[in-house]
């Protein structure tokens, strides 16, 4: 498979996946009876493999990154807050067994991947988003996680690629009734249960939609907070007080949702380039992971 992007002219698009959301969904979506030749579980693996082959087939990346997760469970993001995805489960063992597999797999498949035991997935795609989109013509941010909806702008797509939902700025208001800058301000009002970001207490998704339809951001919502009682707005009249109560909770949970953009990425433009797979080096690692039928489904590189 050859690059697409012509000689002496700029890359036309810029593919950058988090991996995390396809692993998962995979884990829990295909049965653990799936196992390699030493009995472990690859049901992860395989689902993540064949959602990779047939993105690469059907989007044909110039130029792709595939963001991994170091730790499913904490980030830099604790240090200002322990409490930061402290509700989740400790993630089962067959799928953290094979995270490292998924890694493998997607750069044995042409893949530059990265990783980061601080930051996490989304923030590498962030980071490689202002880096590299300036050299490009467009970038599609590759993903299931809403949260990631706030890089969107007028040449950065959102793709859920499992589900076929593609957003630009206009789909984005659409689905979430705010602009793709304004996602970090909701989550910073609604909070998230996902991710135990807290929020403002006693405001939900609608109430922080209706005031970001009037106020830009937090700044100037706290600016401001004698006009929401005279706002459109069910409950208008305590909202203010409730605003004003949990303040640093809303800045705080901003923050926590807001995707860093500083992460360390040693990458430049040039070594995202994508030009298949080598079939030298997939093939044996297919085959000690019991899925040597996969191989075909993937984009063999045609030169060296």
């Amino acid at each position: 498979m050859q690059n697409q992007a012509h000689a002496g002219a700029a890359p036309r698009r810029l593919h950058l996946v988090d991996a995390s959301p396809y692993i998962f969904r995979a884990f829990f979506s295909l049965p653990s009876s799936l196992t390699d030749p030493e009995g472990r579980p690859i049901n992860a693996v395989r689902g993540f493999v064949d959602m990779l082959a047939r993105f690469i087939r059907e989007e044909r990346p110039e130029h792709l990154l595939v963001a991994f997760d170091g730790s499913l469970t904490t980030s830099f993001r604790n240090d200002v807050y322990p409490e930061y995805k402290a509700n989740r489960d400790l993630p089962d063992e067959d799928l953290v067994a094979q995270l490292d597999r998924c890694q493998e797999v997607a750069a044995a498949m042409g893949a530059f991947c990265c990783i980061d035991d601080r930051y996490e997935a989304d923030d590498l795609v962030a980071t490689a988003k202002v880096r590299f989109s300036p050299e490009v013509e467009e970038t599609v941010v590759v993903t299931a996680d809403k949260d990631l909806a706030q890089l969107v702008d007028e040449r950065t797509w959102f793709l859920d690629f499992a589900r076929g939902t593609r957003l630009g700025p206009a789909d984005v208001v659409e689905r979430f009734g705010v602009r793709p800058e304004q996602i970090r301000e909701l989550l910073g009002l609604a909070g998230d249960s996902v991710d135990n970001i807290p929020g403002v207490r006693g405001v939900g998704p609608k109430t922080a939609v209706a005031l970001l339809q009037e106020f830009a951001d937090l700044d100037e919502l706290y600016g401001d907070l004698d006009r929401v009682a005279g706002l459109t707005i069910r409950g208008a009249r305590t909202l203010g007080k409730k605003l004003a109560e949990h303040r640093e909770a809303a800045f705080l949970s901003r923050d926590l949702a807001t995707c860093a953009t500083d992460a360390p990425l040693d990458a430049t433009l040039d070594r995202l380039a994508y030009r298949g797979a080598d079939p030298g080096t997939l093939g044996p690692l297919l085959d000690r992971f019991g899925l040597s039928g996969r191989l075909d489904a993937v984009p063999h590189r045609t030169n060296p």
